[in-house]
């Protein structure tokens, strides 16, 4: 393997805070309790363990590169800054008039999120743009001076200005800024966030950039300060496109981290899935990812390349950044189980989290996941951790005898039932990326990794009919080394809506070179040589008339561009009209720097060491996973342990392994 500086990745989970370091050609691995009344406390503690072991990089230097849920934890919380907003004259209230889709359609109980700032903080300057970019009225600066007074006295610690038409002029919001500036008040504009058209979509980002922002500044500086002290000397953080920002980047666009740790979870599999999966001549461009974790599970859809999206969701809230698309379930090692009034079985969304932990941890009461597959034979308790930390069956059964009155099952049963209710669930999610958006899943390949993955993978196989599972080496740290492993990503957008004309040289071609050479501009500041950018152009199209729009890449050809529309148009909704003339609503331009870290080196975690020898547990052969040579096969049903993870394989399941210790297990 080439060798490369010294690179830690860092992982932040609700349970637990995963660590890699690749060093000299070797990787070292580390797990280690999140602390969520202040994450950076484990960071730190799981950064010591590392430098402890190669005491000399303190000396020689570092990188650091981080995907957090500080951002994320914020917004689910609503402990994020004091937001005011600063809007256009007449539209105060386009946070709470939003849209007039509903979340939950047949639930008459459902309410709208309240929105992050309340109305007294929302306040109107009387300014206009009109939809062509021509101004109607501009701000004067004594009306700005008075309203940022009027928030001061308020005691607002951020402010999100979003005026009408700025991504076509952002002269105003600009105005704004620096009279902001001047009086040292943390301000973000919808121009520099989300440069693109739809009004209420564009403030509910710019409103939640400037809500989480300033509390993962502080994060972050505080964070970067103390491993600078340790001896780093770049630090960086994943975002939500998979690529990675500079820290003073990332604070100010706080909003393009609430998928930081999906993401580089994402990038972390792939490039091992894939891998695998030509080692074994199977397609390795369609994947379905299964990252199940300790709170939560993210799925993701792979045709070639990750499925990128424009426009999601977290806790109900738009959001209007370059993102993967990666759907969430509550449903995770430490979700808890319960039965409502009407006698129903729910898993999760609730969590023990890291602290108390499931109830076989030592700490919790509660039933949880993790408690159930103990239950079930699934998880040695003297192997978890890699035998660091003990688990206790007693309280497991405990916790969940208290379940299992309630159902009038045993305690067994009940531990099953768990299991059955949040594989339902992840099953769920997987249908909604694949099914519901005209993907086969027989046709793909399940990539289950996380430190729960494997325990589940089969079983989830099995209800979607899929005969392929990928489980890749160090299933329990994907996401710490996708973090090492991630490009430098810019992501760039401007909203035109013209007609899609076939000609030489369209109107919109010009914002399309404009925001190229902005990539590559930014890129080269980043240090990355000419021709080592990649730069893809991508359209926004849809059919003159409709209200939403579909992303393909920008092809050489417009024609083809054209018809690749046309055929995404039919996958989706089942139907495409090539009569019908088009409309380009935004132009993209990705710029990536890539990583000249792909392989990952076969080297184990800091405290174990393989005994090589197979053992039994119940109705299982018990393995050790780093103990395997490469093709190995192993027959169900079996175990396979490692210090982050567990892989059950069912009777009816054979795994293989291929030269660098990543496992194809396949239906019999």
């Amino acid at each position: 393997m080439k060798r490369h500086p010294p690179v830690i990745g860092v992982d932040t989970g609700g349970t637990f805070t995963d660590l890699v370091f690749l060093h000299d050609g070797r990787l070292l691995t580390h797990k280690t309790p999140s602390t969520p009344t202040d994450f950076s406390i484990g960071v730190l503690r799981g950064i010591d363990a590392l430098l402890g072991y190669v005491p000399a990089i303190a000396t020689t230097g570092f990188q650091l590169v981080h995907s957090t849920t500080v951002a994320t934890n914020a917004l689910l919380e609503r402990k994020g800054a004091k937001t005011a907003l600063i809007t256009t004259e007449g539209f105060r209230d386009v946070l709470e008039i939003g849209r007039q889709q509903r979340h939950d359609l047949y639930n008459l109980n459902w309410e709208r999120p309240s929105p992050l700032v309340p109305r007294p903080l929302r306040v109107e300057l009387s300014e206009r743009v009109y939809a062509d970019g021509s101004i109607g009225r501009r701000p004067r600066v004594a009306e700005i001076n008075a309203l940022l007074a009027t928030l001061e006295k308020r005691g607002v610690e951020s402010i999100a200005v979003s005026l009408l038409f700025s991504f076509l002029h952002p002269d105003h919001e600009q105005a704004v800024a620096r009279a902001a500036r001047r009086r040292k008040i943390p301000v973000y504009l919808s121009s520099d966030i989300a440069p693109e058209f739809r009004e209420y979509e564009r403030t509910s980002t710019t409103v939640v950039n400037a809500f989480v922002s300033p509390t993962l500044d502080r994060y972050l500086h505080t964070l970067s300060d103390e491993v600078i002290d340790r001896g780093a000397t770049h630090v960086r953080v994943v975002q939500s496109n998979g690529g990675s920002l500079s820290i003073e980047t990332a604070a100010h666009h706080g909003v393009r981290t609430l998928l930081s740790g999906p993401a580089a979870g994402l990038q972390g599999a792939l490039e091992q899935a894939r891998s695998c999966l030509e080692h074994f001549k199977h397609d390795p461009d369609r994947m379905l990812t299964f990252d199940m974790g300790g709170t939560s599970t993210d799925v993701s859809l792979v045709d070639g390349e990750p499925s990128p999206t424009h426009e999601g969701q977290v806790a109900g809230i738009p959001i209007q950044v370059a993102m993967v698309d990666v759907h969430t379930v509550g449903a995770g090692g430490g979700s808890i189980a319960h039965v409502d009034a009407g006698g129903l079985l729910h898993v999760g969304p609730g969590s023990a989290g890291a602290d108390p932990g499931p109830a076989c941890y030592g700490k919790g009461t509660l039933p949880t996941v993790t408690d159930a597959n103990v239950l079930a034979g699934r998880l040695p308790p003297d192997h978890f951790l890699g035998g660091r930390m003990p688990l206790y069956p007693e309280r497991a059964l405990q916790a969940m005898a208290a379940l299992a009155d309630t159902m009038s099952l045993t305690t067994e049963e009940a531990a099953l039932d768990v299991l059955r209710v949040v594989n339902d669930n992840m099953v769920r999610a997987l249908r909604f990326i694949s099914v519901e958006r005209g993907y086969d899943p027989r046709l793909f390949t399940l990539v289950a990794y996380g430190g729960a993955g494997g325990l589940h993978a089969c079983d989830i196989a099995d209800s979607l009919d899929i005969q392929r599972v990928v489980v890749p080496h160090n299933p329990g740290v994907v996401s710490a080394w996708g973090c090492v492993t991630a490009d430098v990503i810019k992501d760039y957008a401007r909203t035109v809506m013209q007609p899609f004309e076939q000609t030489e040289e369209p109107a919109w071609i010009e914002a399309l070179h404009e925001l190229a050479h902005q990539a590559k501009r930014d890129l080269d500041q980043e240090g990355f040589a000419p021709d080592a950018i990649e730069i893809e152009p991508f359209l926004d199209l849809r059919y003159a008339g409709q209200s939403f729009e579909l992303t393909v890449p920008c092809e050489t050809s417009l024609a083809t561009t054209a018809e690749s529309f046309h055929d995404l148009h039919r996958q989706r909704y089942g139907h495409s009209n090539r009569d019908a003339p088009l409309e380009i609503v935004t132009v993209r331009v990705r710029g990536t720097g890539p990583s000249a870290i792909r392989e990952q080196p076969l080297d184990g975690s800091l405290d174990t060491h393989p005994s090589g020898e197979a053992s039994r547990y119940g109705d299982f052969t018990l393995v050790e996973r780093l103990s395997l040579p490469p093709r190995a096969r192993i027959q169900g049903p079996a175990l396979l342990t490692e210090d982050y993870s567990t892989l059950c394989i069912p009777a009816d399941w054979i795994a293989h392994s291929d030269l660098i210790g990543n496992l194809l297990l396949e239906k019999r």
